[in-house]
């Protein structure tokens, strides 16, 4: 029938009437226009006048569905199937704040799966930059109100780059729980927690101080809740910034060895650049190459006068490292300014205030567990880029 129609058989059954009014529900109708000619919906039979078109409701009270039913054994079972359908995906019953499943909700393991675990969303930390050496990830705890508890979250990382199998090397794995808030994890990595915008949300993190420049890491996460089952997999994959360079000293060794280069070289100056090419990291040779051929190469490019004055041999065991340089810095490493510069940036440290019993780790909640947490600093290193600088 029409809603309108509706609406009107409502109000001749007294059913919204002064004396019983229906819990949190209040219901206006005006008119706003006339419904089109082609909706056979609002047709009457036996009249020509069109209905008018109802506005949307206006709610000015938010209860429970089951709440507007009457017949309290008709609420109570509602209340339980919406109850059930929500937490338990319909195939248990809540109890407290946990789902008892039915016994057709279980898994190939033998594990009551009525209520889900959801997946965990790792992404980096807005508050804390990537950096050549840091990086920081965060995550909001996947811990229903109703239903599975989590127990641990675990983390994996590894890097992967061409001269790495990466399904041979599946990196390392850390338990948030058991390696990070208990301390036994290294010094290189810190875990923290904190909440969002609501108190009962919280939020877990992890930052990285440790890892290589110019390195592509490959993060993943899963939960792991009291039962032992694991939720689906979360993925980051990054580049870390370029490794730092000191741009003075690049430019200062690429007048080194253009003296070095010039005229007569002797044995012990082929020593003395050959030993000062391989002295310096990758990224620097790079910028070396850089400042040389910028100033120099009307007397031949750096790779041709390194081959002529050190011979062929030792020329490919400096140039080849610079095949270690990526893309992405290669071309910011060309950059005609480059500066360092260090940022210190706080970040969250916890440990945990009890010790979780071995094998029993399945059967803590991880959102009960009793931390402190302390703010502390890290250098944050990164390089700036210009077009412009005199020499």
């Amino acid at each position: 029938m029409p809603f309108i129609t509706y609406l009107s058989g409502l109000l001749t059954a007294q059913m919204l009437s002064d004396d019983q009014l229906i819990s949190g529900v209040e219901i206006r109708c005006e008119e706003k226009g006339r419904c089109p000619s082609t909706c056979h919906l609002c047709r009457r039979p036996g009249k020509e006048q069109l209905s008018p078109t109802p506005v949307l409701l206006e709610i000015n009270r938010v209860v429970p569905l089951y709440t507007l039913i009457q017949d309290n054994g008709t609420k109570e079972a509602f209340k339980s199937a919406l109850m059930s359908s929500y937490w338990c995906s319909g195939k248990g019953d809540v109890i407290d704040d946990w789902c008892r499943c039915d016994l057709s909700a279980f898994d190939a393991s033998g594990l009551p799966n009525c209520s889900p675990l959801p997946q965990p969303v790792l992404r980096l930390s807005p508050t804390v930059e990537p950096s050549s050496t840091v990086v920081s990830l965060e995550w909001v705890d996947v811990q229903p109100a109703i239903g599975t508890k989590v127990s641990d979250y675990i983390l994996q990382h590894k890097k992967v780059d061409e001269y790495t199998d990466t399904d041979l090397y599946t990196g390392e794995f850390l338990s948030f729980a058991d390696d990070l808030l208990s301390g036994l994890g290294t010094s290189c990595v810190a875990a923290g927690r904190s909440h969002g915008e609501v108190p009962e949300v919280s939020i877990y993190s992890v930052i990285f101080k440790c890892l290589e420049p110019d390195g592509l890491y490959k993060f993943t996460l899963y939960a792991v809740d009291t039962r032992g089952r694991h939720s689906e997999v979360s993925t980051v994959t990054l580049r870390t910034a370029c490794p730092l360079v000191d741009d003075n000293k690049a430019e200062e060794i690429a007048d080194k060895i253009y003296n070095l280069y010039n005229g007569y070289t002797s044995g012990k100056e082929q020593q003395i650049a050959y030993n000062t090419l391989m002295e310096v990291s990758a990224s620097m040779l790079f910028r070396v190459q850089h400042h040389y051929n910028s100033h120099y190469e009307k007397f031949g490019d750096f790779v041709w006068r390194s081959e002529d004055e050190l011979g062929p041999r030792k020329a490919h065991l400096i140039l080849r490292r610079l095949e270690r340089v990526s893309r992405h810095c290669s071309s910011l490493l060309r950059s005609a300014y480059i500066q360092s510069r260090v940022e210190t940036v706080p970040y969250l440290f916890c440990r945990s205030e009890e010790i979780r019993p071995a094998g029993m780790v399945w059967y803590s909640i991880l959102k009960d567990t009793k931390i402190t947490c302390e703010e502390k600093m890290v250098s944050m290193a990164r390089n700036m880029y210009g077009e412009s600088k005199g020499r």
